[in-house]
């Protein structure tokens, strides 16, 4: 009886982790989501989550900028997001005389709120199912190219009428592998102003070396706020322009969290591959992240000196590096993860079900028999030009900066109008060059070109490399002083002077444009090795996810993340990384003074932060043991694109904001690991003591709806 017992007991705590999986889209919640959620602690009542045209919880998450998510939070259009999010409009905004970055910023009223010129916030206004009028048009004896082809067309012509209004996104997107698509459409707010956020010492506490890891004590927040005419519709940036009213704001609780609570988040996380296969799992492990990191490591480690060593460059490359060590970091803790969890074990079990129920019946082994095949073959026959691939995207794409500038002014059209031309200019140069050091792009081309003729086989070396090695000896040194010294492109002042004679020859004769075209050339070499094979790839993943559709037609599955809105639930906890090793579910302020590092620039914090933190005079913020908590942990299933996602109690008033995953979960964005996976937060009452206490900043907490 006792062996029964424990036998019922395993089976539902097995049900209870595994049903908090999932990353899941709020008008398909299921009925066993919701019982689930309900069974959590959720009260809050279900048809308030997602309505269309009423005010309900899917109106208050944005879409912060171009890849975080936001909440609405005051009815004057207050949006709180992570200090990561906000980065790059924060690094933007500030100079050596004005250090946002390293002093923070906060508005004393609206008017001394800075404009965020380029960011974005889009609510989302639907999502409409098109499946039908997608797949029924589709003939059955296209290949996959040309079904993608096919669907794309398609797609254009649904989005058709929304493509000139600035102020809508309309995107068609697909879901389950490409087997279902919705028409989703955003209200885009252009005029977006800074109105409170930290010093990095509390927003990026704990830099590279905390990045992905439990314990954290980071405040990863800020707060801007959303625009609109007075009409309340968004508008270009203007003086006559007024605070928003959000649709739903949502309401912040002072009650913080336990163990065991009720924990939801809301956000748009990026891109996940929870089905994909063994084989492409593999590839991402050796080509990919191999690669990334290979190259990261050697591109950051320039910039690092460069930045430690000069303030001006510190600034004007803080949010570069924190950009590209984010996914070096990911790359390298996603690897070890994957072998530490036996996640290619778990994947390969999957497959041989797989293959035992579509061998167990004629009908189905004529739709299935090839897929697993020719996954297999598809991918381990490109394994090596999969990592060259990597190889060159890292170095000509995105490392060395010369040649992005010189890839967008192969855009540029010299017989538009004046009026385009400069609004061309104004965007996609003038910009880019306000955060430009070239004698430090230069020790990065030499370092990347080095390491990509070191690393790829000679046949896919850019032609530039012919000349290197004629011209130059082989010196990369050389060859980039040369390169610098007589390239338009190194100087903003002389590239539009080039760009203002019309001269194409000129233009195009440039070094700089030489190097580009050249990789150019190379891009597409390698391009042409994996097209082939690409098209099986198509094929044999839309045919893997519906086969593991129909061979469980009573699971309910949930589409990978495809950064739209989706809603994660499960419980406030902590986990046992290893063996005698348990971490506690929350931070406190204790732990800042403890990893405290005067003059680091990951663990440094001003001495007036250190004396609020002090002074143990947390007023209402203090949790009911008198300590102020930082940060907290959930079993939420979250990616990036994550970021800034609200964290929610059962009442859904919020608790918390995600900006983070941990190191063990690594490899979370292709299997969850219930176990270990867990989301980062930061403790809500820690961002409002910063931005009442810290910042000086009480009437923002005055906007805010706080239950009593």
């Amino acid at each position: 009886m006792r062996k029964i017992l424990l036998s019922v007991v395993m089976l539902c705590m097995a049900f209870a982790t595994k049903a908090d999986e999932g990353m899941w889209l709020l008008r398909e919640l299921n009925k066993e989501s919701v019982s689930r959620m309900k069974e959590l602690g959720f009260t809050f009542p279900i048809n308030k989550l997602y309505d269309e045209n009423n005010p309900s919880l899917k109106d208050a998450v944005v879409i912060f900028g171009g890849g975080c998510s936001g909440v609405a939070v005051s009815e004057q259009g207050l949006i709180f997001t992570n200090h990561h999010c906000g980065y790059g409009a924060i690094q933007k905004l500030s100079s050596v005389e004005h250090d946002y970055l390293q002093d923070g910023f906060a508005a004393a009223n609206q008017p001394e709120e800075l404009y965020a010129d380029g960011l974005t916030v889009s609510f989302l206004r639907s999502m409409s199912d098109v499946t039908d009028r997608i797949l029924s048009n589709i003939p059955s004896v296209l290949s996959e190219m040309q079904r993608e082809a096919t669907i794309d067309s398609l797609s254009d012509e649904l989005v058709k009428s929304y493509e000139n209004d600035p102020f809508v996104r309309a995107r068609v997107i697909p879901f389950y592998s490409r087997n279902k698509y919705y028409l989703v459409l955003y209200d885009v707010f252009r005029d977006v102003r800074l109105t409170v956020t930290p010093p990095s010492s509390v927003g990026k506490y704990g830099g590279d070396t905390d990045n992905w890891i439990w314990p954290r004590h980071t405040g990863d927040f800020s707060v801007f706020r959303v625009y609109a005419d007075k009409n309340n519709k968004p508008a270009r940036h203007s003086a006559d322009n007024v605070p928003y009213r959000p649709k739903y704001v949502v309401p912040v609780s002072l009650a913080g969290v336990k163990d065991n609570d009720y924990a939801m988040t809301i956000g748009y996380p990026g891109s996940t591959e929870r089905y994909l296969s063994s084989w492409g799992i593999r590839q991402r492990m050796e080509s990919e992240n191999k690669p990334r990191i290979d190259v990261r490591d050697a591109k950051q480690a320039i910039w690092r000196e460069a930045m430690n060593a000069n303030d001006t460059i510190r600034i004007k490359y803080a949010n570069k590096f924190a950009g590209s060590s984010n996914y070096w970091k990911n790359s390298i803790g996603m690897n070890e993860a994957i072998l530490n969890r036996n996640v290619l074990q778990e994947k390969e079990t999957i497959e041989s079900r797989l293959q035992q129920w579509i061998d167990g019946n004629p009908a189905r082994k004529a739709k299935y028999g090839n897929t697993l095949a020719t996954l297999r073959d598809a991918y381990t026959s490109t394994n090596a030009p999969a990592a060259y691939s990597t190889y060159f995207l890292e170095t000509f794409n995105n490392g060395i900066e010369l040649i992005r500038f010189a890839n967008t002014i192969l855009h540029f059209d010299t017989k538009t109008s004046e009026e385009d031309k400069q609004a061309f200019i104004n965007e996609r140069i003038i910009e880019s060059y306000k955060d430009y050091e070239p004698a430090l792009d230069k020790k990065v081309l030499s370092a990347l070109l080095k390491l990509y003729a070191e690393r790829v086989p000679e046949e896919y070396h850019p032609g530039i490399y012919t000349k290197i090695k004629e011209e130059f000896g082989g010196d990369y040194d050389r060859y980039g002083e040369w390169l610098f010294t007589h390239s338009q492109f190194t100087n903003l002042d002389n590239l539009l002077s080039l760009l203002k004679t019309n001269n194409t020859d000129s233009l195009m004769k440039d070094p700089a444009m030489e190097l580009a075209l050249s990789a150019t050339e190379a891009g597409y070499k390698l391009s042409g090795q994996l097209m082939p094979t690409y098209d099986k790839i198509l094929q044999g993943e839309r045919e893997f996810m519906a086969a593991l559709m129909e061979m469980s037609p009573d699971k309910n599955f949930y589409p990978d993340a495809t950064f739209t809105q989706r809603l994660s639930y499960g419980s406030v906890k902590g986990y046992q990384p290893r063996d005698a090793v348990w971490y506690d579910y929350y931070t406190t302020a204790q732990g800042v003074f403890e990893k405290y590092k005067e003059n680091d620039p990951e663990f440094h914090v001003q001495p007036y932060i250190l004396d609020a933190l002090r002074s143990r005079d947390y007023g209402r913020y203090a949790a009911p043991d008198g300590l102020l908590h930082v940060n907290f942990l959930s079993n939420n299933d979250i990616t990036g694109g994550n970021s800034g996602s609200p964290v929610f109690n059962g009442k859904a008033e919020l608790i918390g904001l995600a900006f983070d995953g941990n190191w063990e979960a690594l490899s979370g964005d292709l299997i969850f690991e219930p176990e270990v996976q867990r989301t980062i937060s930061v403790d809500i009452r820690y961002v409002l003591f910063m931005i009442d206490k810290v910042m000086k900043a009480p009437h923002i907490i005055r906007e805010l709806q706080i239950p009593r």
